[in-house]
């Protein structure tokens, strides 16, 4: 079995404005699958072939086989980075909303929570809305890094390699950042995970 890059959720042009079919073109078509590429080649031949990709990201990890690890762990981090947008973004409900504001003190300001970390992350990485004993968070991880080894749930995540919003935005990263906010957040699929893993 090896690592399939799984389809986009939509159309390619369906988050435009905020995110351009050419930015999907490169960041999908050609960075994200390199990723799914190199873990297939790395894991050729090994006992990790027939595994999934959280196990390979896991294995990876704690044999210390970084770019087994990497290239890995940004497979999976990109394809729950397209399930972290949806071109119906609407505004977070249900236990996603109440939890906000049990946390956070509201939508506004996870919001800004959310985008300090994002904007202040130094260099390549991803901000994170995770479920962390049984409390909301806001987090990050640099380069590939990914919340599946460090014992948190992800709900959400805003990828601020450059390469993500540098075809949109150019060094603008809080613009894209307000953007992903603002309208291109899966509030509804963010929910859902906060309701599966609170059940």
């Amino acid at each position: 079995m090896s690592v399939i890059q799984a389809p986009l959720p939509y159309d390619k042009a369906a988050l435009e404005p905020h995110m351009s079919a050419r930015t999907f073109e490169f960041h999908y078509g050609k960075h994200h699958k390199a990723y799914v590429d190199n873990t297939n080649a790395a894991i050729k031949g090994t006992p990790l072939e027939q595994a999934s990709l959280e196990e390979i990201i896991k294995a990876a990890k704690e044999s210390g086989d970084k770019k087994l690890f990497n290239n890995a762990a940004q497979a999976w981090n990109h394809d729950f980075f397209w399930q972290s947008m949806t071109p119906k973004s609407g505004a977070p409900t249900g236990k996603l909303a109440e939890w906000l504001m049990r946390d956070f003190g509201g939508v506004d300001q996870f919001k800004e929570k959310f985008k300090a970390e994002a904007v202040g992350h130094f260099a390549s990485g991803w901000a994170w809305l995770v479920l962390d004993n049984g409390k909301l968070a806001v987090t990050s991880f640099h380069d590939a890094d990914t919340p599946i080894v460090h014992g948190v749930v992800p709900l959400l995540t805003a990828d601020v390699w450059e390469h993500a919003y540098y075809l949109d935005y150019q060094n603008a990263r809080a613009s894209f950042l307000d953007a992903f906010l603002n309208n291109l957040a899966n509030w509804g699929g963010a929910n859902e995970k906060l309701e599966r893993a609170t059940a």
